[in-house]
């Protein structure tokens, strides 16, 4: 047995077809449209890799401004933990960070959740699920159905993520995310980050279409990279002074 990269790719074209057709995305962007509409911002967390789909949410050139990314270090930058706290190897799993991050973040009612992990177990993902829709928000699960439902829960509760989310979007990843398997065992070749991606840019592309045609300016930013791009990107961002976060 080999490794062959352009498995990875043909493997990788398959599911990304498949994703536009998820009847889940127009749900979401109901949501954000709805929150948007009414002045919301939408609040976008994932840890590990999965923070990487956070990013492709909040605060990128070509998506909407009033986005904002909540992390697990923000126990460290907002909350005074001390910074070793972030070496923990189980950090991620640990229900009360998610108090600690939500206690520090600046949430209006209205706005949107959008959690992204591609297992859905973990106690913080759980934790912070559970506590956004007690307090009566909205919200979007990106995660892997296949590898949710083999695994078990890490939280108290024993739900998962896709338990709590009025919205599930699949990522298609299988079970332990990597597609390419090893002569020895395992695989190589993760496709979460990729699929969770489009589906994220994809549920934008959806909101701003369903912004133009109710005849609203839809609040995009810039690259900082082109000319004016600052000044654009600032002037918006005013709007929602105190309420979105940029930079770490």
């Amino acid at each position: 047995m080999t490794v062959n990269p352009q498995d990875y790719v043909q493997h990788l074209a398959g599911l990304l077809q498949s994703i536009p057709d998820d009847p889940g995305i127009p749900e979401a962007a109901e949501l954000f449209t709805r929150a948007l509409t009414k002045g919301g911002v939408v609040h976008a967390f994932g840890s590990g890799h999965s923070e990487a789909v956070a990013m492709e949410i909040a605060g990128r050139a070509g998506g909407l401004v009033p986005t904002n990314r909540l992390a697990l270090r923000d126990i460290v930058l907002y909350g005074g933990a001390p910074r070793e706290e972030l070496d923990r190897y189980d950090l991620e799993r640990d229900p009360d960070v998610a108090h600690a991050i939500l206690r520090h973040a600046p949430v209006q009612d209205g706005d949107l959740f959008v959690i992204i992990s591609n297992s859905g177990v973990n106690g913080v993902v759980v934790e912070l699920a559970t506590l956004v829709k007690q307090r009566g928000h909205d919200l979007i699960a990106i995660t892997s159905r296949a590898h949710s439902a083999v695994a078990a829960s890490r939280h108290p509760s024993g739900r998962k993520l896709a338990d709590l989310a009025d919205v599930v979007l699949d990522n298609r990843a299988p079970y332990g995310d990597a597609v390419l398997p090893l002569p020895d065992g395992g695989a190589v070749g993760a496709v979460s980050t990729i699929t969770s991606a489009l589906l994220a840019q994809l549920v934008v592309a959806h909101t701003v279409r369903d912004l133009l045609a109710a005849g609203q300016v839809p609040p995009i930013y810039l690259s900082a990279n082109v000319p004016e791009g600052d000044a654009h990107n600032l002037k918006l961002e005013a709007r929602y002074e105190g309420r979105i976060r940029r930079g770490a």
